[in-house]
């Protein structure tokens, strides 16, 4: 990751994948060129095969709550919405990276907290 990047990891429920992928992908072709997204995945539970999570990376705390204020943050992400986890207490999460390994790499990066 870049430092300072953020990443927001958003819970969903859905008893399929076809559903839950076609909404995926149509929110990503969305967001193409969002400034400061440095791109997305969708990840399946192997454990839950209703649980479904999506991970943004940003470059920035900066960037993205620039971007979650934006009048376009909503329709941008609506094909995901009916797919949120409301069963947790908080349907995301958003996390800063403290410290990676990188394939090549032998001593750790470390960032500022």
């Amino acid at each position: 990751m870049t430092p300072g990047a953020v990443e927001v990891v958003l819970y969903h429920l859905c008893d399929g994948p076809d559903e839950v992928t076609a909404a995926y992908h149509e929110t990503s072709r969305r967001m193409a060129g969002t400034p400061g997204l440095l791109g997305n995945e969708l990840l399946h539970a192997l454990g839950d095969p209703r649980s479904y999570v999506v991970v943004s990376r940003w470059s920035s705390w900066e960037s993205f709550t620039a971007w979650e204020g934006g009048a376009g943050h909503k329709e941008q992400t609506a094909p995901l919405r009916p797919f949120r986890d409301t069963t947790r207490d908080r349907p995301f999460e958003i996390y800063r990276e403290l410290a990676s390994y990188h394939a090549g790499r032998f001593a750790p990066a470390t960032r500022g907290v």
